[in-house]
């Protein structure tokens, strides 16, 4: 058994009892976040792109807890420059963790480090943990191949973008839901700023009305996967 936990926007920690991996830590700066940067512990940090508010506290985060962070090859790079433990990958790439299987997926996005330096392919990213898949679709608009990556994987959670203008909006999202099949989506990048501010509730209407599963999370709300 594993939990899931919201910590707003596109941040969320994962935790099977072994290992705590934290994805996409925007805390600082971040109104929303129901936690502090000095109050989280973890053993991992999966980032899906460099934007300030995915790359976030990473790097601070990493190296008070001594944490290694997984990234796509040019980000990780960029992370191992400031003496953080990194591990490199890219798009379709996969690898067994001591928590379980990650895999990149593609996202259609930008990537850039908040000096403004290319940090390669922004990603999606599945994590198998305790056997059960969590999609996290990172900042990404619609895309078909969604389709193929739900029929490749059987996917447990789909953390997905409706905040729109930046990512997909509510409609976008909902097709997105179609595409990947999963037992359970979950809305994210929504109402930090007010240029993504949205109603969470109607994109999970939406979802149910088409016969799947959603449900939105509070900030700070634990899940058991």
């Amino acid at each position: 058994m594993a939990t899931i936990k919201y910590l707003s926007h596109s941040a969320f920690l994962l935790d099977d009892g072994l290992h705590r991996i934290l994805i996409d830590p925007f805390i600082s700066g971040n109104p929303n976040a129901p936690v502090k940067v000095k109050d989280i512990s973890v053993d991992y940090i999966v980032l899906t792109h460099a934007h300030g508010d995915h790359l976030g506290d990473a790097i601070e985060i990493a190296k008070k807890c001594k944490a290694m962070i997984i990234a796509v090859n040019e980000l990780a790079k960029y992370i191992a420059s400031f003496s953080v433990k990194s591990h490199n990958m890219h798009i379709g790439g996969s690898y067994e963790f001591p928590f379980g299987r990650l895999k990149f997926t593609i996202a259609h996005h930008g990537s850039s480090s908040p000096d403004g330096k290319y940090m390669g392919e922004p990603a999606g990213v599945i994590i198998t943990l305790t056997g059960k898949n969590i999609y996290h679709a990172g900042d990404t608009g619609l895309f078909y191949d969604m389709k193929l990556i739900g029929e490749m994987n059987e996917i447990d959670v789909f953390l997905c973008p409706i905040g729109d203008n930046y990512t997909m909006g509510i409609d976008d999202a909902v097709k997105a839901v179609e595409f990947v099949n999963p037992k359970l989506a979950i809305p994210i990048h929504y109402n930090t700023f007010p240029i993504i501010q949205c109603d969470p509730q109607e994109f999970v209407d939406k979802v149910i009305a088409t016969g799947r599963n959603a449900k939105v999370m509070e900030f700070g709300e634990a899940l058991e996967i």
